[in-house]
């Protein structure tokens, strides 16, 4: 049994240490360790492990790590013609082209958001958004629209869980998600990042089970509050386009 725990708690850290790459290209050992709060001898045996597998490889003149082939091989069978994240892509790419500024997609997986595609603007100064990342659940348009439109048991369970923060399930709080479900939309100014905005609203599949929050995002001082207004009878359309496209 004991055998058992410490193989599974390596495998957990070997799978902590290959996340680490959703928010970096390269990274080296030192980082690596900080971010998964291991001793660098640990990180350095399981990172010869991942390498040795092909899920890592390490330039030898700077010493940093990046993902390897192996990552790529198992990431060719996950896109398949049912997949939400390809079915939409080409909405979201005409959504970009009509508004002008970064779509993205986001689900819910527990308590975080993970944006599992997007859209860069094609404009100079432009929200970057890096497919893969977690984002909190309780801040930002997206994740009003997660929560709002949730079923109410799921819901509940959300703002009654341990690490939800107490001024996320406050009055004022529950008092936005009636208004983003009164409207169908949800904004967010500068709640997550300085300088960045961003409207988002529900998709619905066939059954009017909600499955992801679109979103349009970008510098705060040109999606304005008064932009965002605009644009989010358009963005709901694409949404709901969006929707009758899915199972």
């Amino acid at each position: 049994m004991e055998d058992g725990k410490l193989t599974v708690r390596a495998v957990e850290r070997a799978l902590d240490i290959l996340l680490c790459f959703t928010q970096a290209e390269d990274l080296s050992l030192t980082e690596i360790a900080g971010r998964v709060g291991l001793h660098k001898s640990t990180v350095h045996r399981l990172l010869a492990s991942l390498e040795g597998k092909g899920f890592v490889i390490r330039d030898p003149a700077s010493e940093r790590y990046r993902l390897g082939f192996s990552i790529w091989e198992l990431s060719a069978n996950l896109t398949h013609s049912d997949d939400p994240a390809l079915i939409l892509l080409p909405e979201m790419e005409r959504l970009r082209d009509q508004i002008g500024e970064t779509v993205s997609l986001y689900v819910r997986d527990g308590m975080e958001r993970v944006r599992v595609q997007a859209v860069q603007s094609n404009q100079a100064i432009r929200r970057v958004a890096p497919i893969g990342a977690r984002l909190p659940l309780y801040v930002g348009a997206s994740s009003k629209i997660l929560v709002a439109f949730a079923e109410s048991d799921e819901q509940q369970a959300l703002l009654r869980h341990p690490t939800w923060p107490p001024a996320a399930a406050s009055e004022s709080y529950l008092q936005q998600l009636s208004e983003v479900r009164t409207l169908g939309y949800a904004t967010s100014v500068e709640e997550r990042e300085p300088g960045a905005a961003a409207v988002s609203a529900p998709i619905f599949d066939r059954a009017q089970r909600l499955v992801a929050a679109l979103a349009v995002s970008g510098p705060s001082n040109r999606l304005t509050v008064e932009k965002m207004k605009e644009q989010a009878p358009l963005l709901m359309e694409t949404a709901r386009r969006m929707g009758k496209m899915l199972k």
